[in-house]
């Protein structure tokens, strides 16, 4: 029992003071030490400055870089014959080529058939087949889904462009 209340007056003890001024006194040490490093730093932003004048110079180059690659000719590889040309030239080129194009029926869209087990009994409302018959089904796959509806405009047909009539 004595034992129990020895270790509660040692863990209920008060520190010194002593102790406590000795904490303070790190604390103010460890606060002189930051700002003697800190303190003599420049405080100006013309570090920052001279970084946004170099980003916004790059990106200046690299967008005109870009502009005219896409607004001039020139070769990508001579020997395979392969050259750049404008992106509008490009746009003018595919839009014409596209219009030559005549639209075309897309086929139809196959869906998968139910699987089958072997162990499954066959249902009476299903429609037998003999395995001797491959054209019933045959039929039976190539049938379209009740759940498809056609779409109202050809598939195919190019995007209209803006500022002409469709013929």
């Amino acid at each position: 029992m004595a034992d129990e209340e020895s270790l509660r007056q040692v863990a209920q003890s008060h520190a010194p003071f002593s102790v406590w001024l000795g904490i303070v006194l790190l604390f103010a040490l460890f606060g002189v030490i930051v700002l003697a490093i800190i303190g003599p730093a420049p405080r100006g932003d013309s570090y920052e400055q001279t970084r946004v004048k170099k980003r916004l110079d790059g990106l200046k180059t690299l967008r005109e870089q870009d502009a005219q690659a896409l607004t001039t000719y020139a070769w990508v590889d001579k020997s395979k014959g392969v050259a750049r040309i404008p992106i509008e030239r490009s746009m003018e080129l595919t839009v014409a080529q596209l219009a030559q194009k005549t639209p075309a029926p897309a086929g139809p869209i196959a869906t998968p058939s139910p699987p089958t087990t072997a162990s499954a009994p066959a249902s009476p409302a299903a429609p037998a087949t003999s395995p001797a018959s491959p054209t019933a089904s045959a039929t039976a796959t190539a049938a379209p889904s009740p759940s498809v509806t056609p779409s109202s405009t050809a598939p195919g047909s190019p995007l209209p462009i803006r500022g002409k009539t469709p013929p």
